[in-house]
């Protein structure tokens, strides 16, 4: 599938500059232009920013379609999770497509910025899933078995209530999407949660009983959820709601003509379509409003 999805990026027309990060918050970043900028005649410039998979994939293929409604969609690949919003908020690039819903929440409020979802603009959401390590399936658990996840505020908690939702744990009431280690109320087999940043939980599974990854990192990782996952979110769980993955904008832009068209585009059938064909349900279009 990986081969798949570059061959796809190679042959799309989007003019893509690639702004590669040292990751994390320091955000040292280089800018390489990946292919010669279309000329701009008559066509109207959409910045986005965005992360590599499945975000700026995704793009490419809105580009063709934006195109013919005369505009040139422009995207710059960030390895980070700050600087794609910092560029928004200071109004240095048009939109952003890389976080869910409560990580932008998480953000203005930590960071002081004025980011918005833009008007339609819920796209997808990368289901979590919890795939083997050196356990195959989940009725091999043992007492003491060790179980990697995310560290970070957000993601810890999608993956504390995906093992609640497998009867692993049980979480403090009313924890929620805010729940921590610490909100864990029950745990029958006693099972050790290893905390580690969330792209590097695949790398940690030859040595934990089990793995929680987010989507992308799983695609990252060359995982099927389909095939691999040993579960995954429910679709009408309260959690996929905040982690729906949205374009983001500066407060005062959500409905601007051009941010309109980008998710009219972004939500069309040709990109559902793309979706569904290429991820194989590692990528779920969103259906609500």
């Amino acid at each position: 599938m990986r081969k798949r999805i570059i061959a796809l990026l190679a042959a799309a027309t989007l003019t893509m500059g690639l702004l590669v990060g040292c990751g994390g918050s320091a955000g040292k970043t280089e800018t390489e232009t990946t292919s010669a900028k279309a000329p701009a005649g008559e066509l109207e410039v959409i910045t986005v920013a965005a992360s590599t998979t499945p975000h700026a994939e995704i793009l490419a293929q809105a580009a063709p379609i934006l195109k013919e409604q005369g505009y040139d969609l422009q995207v710059t690949v960030f390895e980070d999770y700050v600087q794609p919003n910092m560029v928004v908020d200071t109004g240095d690039m048009d939109a952003n497509y890389f976080q869910h819903i409560n990580y932008l929440n998480s953000f203005n409020e930590e960071n002081g910025t004025k980011l918005a979802i833009a008007e339609n603009g819920k796209i997808h959401y990368e289901p979590f899933g919890i795939y083997p390590g050196k356990k195959a399936t989940l009725d091999e658990l043992a007492d003491g078995d060790a179980i990697a996840i995310p560290n970070d505020t957000t993601n810890e908690a999608r993956a504390l209530l995906l093992l609640q939702q497998e009867g692993l744990i049980t979480l403090k009431e009313g924890a929620g999407i805010t729940a921590t280690v610490n909100d864990v109320a029950e745990n029958p087999k006693n099972l050790e949660l290893v905390e580690v940043e969330a792209a590097q939980v695949p790398k940690q599974l030859p040595s934990v009983a089990f793995g929680v990854i987010n989507g992308n990192y799983a695609l990252e990782a060359g995982l099927n959820v389909k095939n691999d996952a040993l579960a995954i979110e429910a679709a009408d769980g309260d959690a996929i709601q905040q982690y729906v993955n949205v374009i983001a904008v500066k407060e005062g832009n959500e409905a601007s003509e051009k941010i309109v068209a980008l998710t009219n585009a972004l939500k069309s059938e040709t990109i559902v379509n793309y979706i569904n064909d290429t991820y194989e349900g590692a990528v779920v279009p969103y259906a609500g409003e």
